[in-house]
C-alpha cells in the first residue's frame, strides 16, 4: 500500500502532466504561428501568482469514434480565478493544444461553472476563445454544451461585465458566445465566422480568404462585431486589463475611480481646434485629448462608423464614457452603423453605471436612398431609446450645430441630458 508521501507526489506528477497540455510540440507549434498557449495567456492576463485552477483533472465520458481511451488534458480548456489589478476575475482559456481546444459536453460544462461562479461573486468573466469548434465526437453533447454556454453568456448580461478575446480560431456556433458578451477584442492572428470559405463556395459560388472573411479588420471595418484589434496575445491581454480598468466588477458598483491630482479649469487650446465655419472638418479627437485626463481616451470600435467616436475616458480620476460627432468622417452624421455603434455604447454604460459625455457637432441624420431602404429609422431610434432609458449622469456639450432630428438623437436636454452646455 503507498504511503500518503508517495501519493501526493504522484499526484504532483500527474498534475504536472496535465498542465503541459498537449504537449511541448504542439505548444512550439503555437508559438511557430505567433500565438501563445492557453496557460501563457492567463499568465500575462492575471496578476502574478493570484490564478486558482478548477477543473484540471476533469475528463470526457465519450467512447465513440476513438475516444475512448483518448486523455484530454483538463479536457481542452482552463478554467478558474484569479486577480487583475487586485480585483477577482474569473476566466476560461481553450486549449488548442488539447484536441485543437474543441469543446465537447464536460468542456462545456468547465466553461459555465466559471461563468456562474462570475455571477455568484459578482465578478468580470473573460473568455479566452481558440477552439476548432465543436467536438464531432459527441455530437448532440457538444451542442447541449454550447447552448448551456450561450445561456449562461445571457443570463451574466448586464450583470457583470464580460469580454471575449479571440485568440485563435472561433467558428461555426462557436462565435455566437463572443457576440453576447459586452466586448470582443481579435488578435490579427485569429479567424472568426459561422461558415468558412470553403463552405460557402460550395453553397453560394462565392470565393474568398479566411482572412479576408473573419479576420480582424473584416470584423471591425465592415461588420462592426469585434471591439478592438490587439497585434498578438500579449497586445490581447494588456487592451483586456485596461478596459477592466474602466468598468466595475459588477451593476451593483461603482466603476473604479483613480487618483486625481491634476487642475480643473479651463482650457484655452480648445479656442484654436475648432473652426469658425460650421463646413470646415477638424478631428474631434483633439478636442477629447484636452478635456480627459491624461490626454487618454480608449477608443472602442475606432475603425467601424467612425463618423461616430465612442469610448472611455476619464474626468477627474471617474470613468466616463465619451460620444462624440467626428466632422472629419463624413462631416460627423449619424448613419446605420453610427446609430447601433452608439446606442449599443451607451447601453452598455447605462448598465455598468458609467456617466455619459456627449460632444455634438452633427448636421443632421445621413439622407440616401441605401439608408432609407436599409432602416434609418428603425436604428436611428436606437439611439433615442438607449438615451432616453439610461439613468447615469448625462452631459452634452454642443461644439458647434446640432440640426434636426440629429440634435435629439445625441441626448438633447429632452431626452434626459442632466446638463447642456453650447
Amino acid at each position: 500500500m503507498l504511503t500518503m508521501t508517495e501519493r501526493l507526489k504522484i499526484l504532483a506528477e500527474r498534475r504536472q502532466k496535465l498542465q503541459q497540455g498537449g504537449g511541448a510540440k504542439r505548444v512550439e507549434k503555437q508559438h511557430a504561428e505567433g500565438k501563445l498557449s492557453a496557460r501563457e495567456r492567463l499568465e500575462i492576463l492575471l496578476d502574478p501568482g493570484s490564478f486558482s485552477e478548477q477543473g484540471l483533472f476533469a475528463q470526457h465520458r465519450c467512447t465513440h469514434l476513438g475516444m475512448a481511451d483518448k486523455e484530454v488534458p483538463a479536457d481542452g480548456v482552463v478554467t478558474g480565478f484569479g486577480s487583475i489589478e487586485g480585483r477577482k476575475v474569473h476566466v476560461a482559456s481553450q486549449d488548442f493544444t488539447s484536441l485543437g481546444g474543441a469543446a465537447g459536453e464536460v468542456h462545456c460544462d468547465k466553461i459555465v461553472e466559471a461563468m456562474q461562479g462570475a455571477l455568484k461573486t459578482g465578478t468580470p468573466f473573460v473568455f479566452l476563445n481558440d477552439s476548432g469548434g465543436a467536438r464531432v465526437q459527441e455530437g448532440i453533447d457538444s451542442l447541449s454544451g454550447y447552448g448551456k454556454v450561450f445561456y449562461s453568456n445571457v443570463m451574466l448580461s448586464g450583470a457583470v461585465p464580460q469580454i471575449s478575446l479571440i485568440c485563435g480560431p472561433c467558428a461555426g456556433g462557436a462565435a455566437y458566445s463572443p457576440a453576447l458578451t459586452d466586448f470582443i477584442v481579435q488578435t490579427r492572428q485569429a479567424r472568426m465566422f459561422i461558415t468558412g470559405p470553403q463552405v460557402i463556395k460550395q453553397v453560394t459560388g462565392e470565393e474568398i480568404t479566411q482572412e479576408a472573411l473573419g479576420g480582424a479588420d473584416a470584423h471591425m471595418t465592415r461588420s462592426g462585431n469585434i471591439h478592438f484589434i490587439a497585434e498578438d496575445d500579449q497586445h490581447a491581454m494588456q487592451l483586456c486589463r485596461q478596459l477592466l480598468s474602466f468598468l466595475p466588477s459588477n451593476n451593483l458598483e461603482d466603476p473604479p475611480l483613480v487618483e486625481f491630482a491634476g487642475p480643473v479649469g479651463e482650457v484655452p487650446g480648445l479656442r484654436d481646434i475648432l473652426p469658425l465655419d460650421s463646413k470646415h472638418a477638424y478631428d474631434v479627437r483633439q478636442v477629447l485629448e484636452l478635456v480627459l485626463d491624461d490626454g487618454y481616451l480608449l477608443e472602442v470600435q475606432a475603425d467601424f462608423a467612425p463618423n461616430l467616436v465612442v469610448g472611455f475616458g476619464r474626468l477627474a480620476g471617474r470613468p466616463v464614457g465619451v460620444l462624440a460627432n467626428q466632422p472629419a468622417s463624413g462631416a460627423g452624421v449619424l448613419d446605420i452603423d453610427a446609430s447601433c455603434k452608439g446606442a449599443r455604447f451607451i447601453r452598455t454604460c447605462n448598465v455598468f453605471n458609467i456617466p455619459l459625455v456627449n460632444f455634438v457637432d452633427i448636421p443632421g441624420f445621413l439622407p440616401g436612398v441605401t439608408q432609407e431602404h436599409g432602416g434609418i429609422i428603425r436604428h436611428g431610434a436606437k439611439m433615442l431609446f438607449a438615451y432616453s432609458a439610461s439613468t447615469v449622469p448625462k452631459l452634452t456639450v454642443i461644439l458647434r450645430k446640432a440640426y434636426g432630428g440629429a440634435y435629439l438623437a445625441m441626448c438633447s436636454k429632452d431626452l434626459g441630458a442632466d446638463r447642456v452646455f453650447a
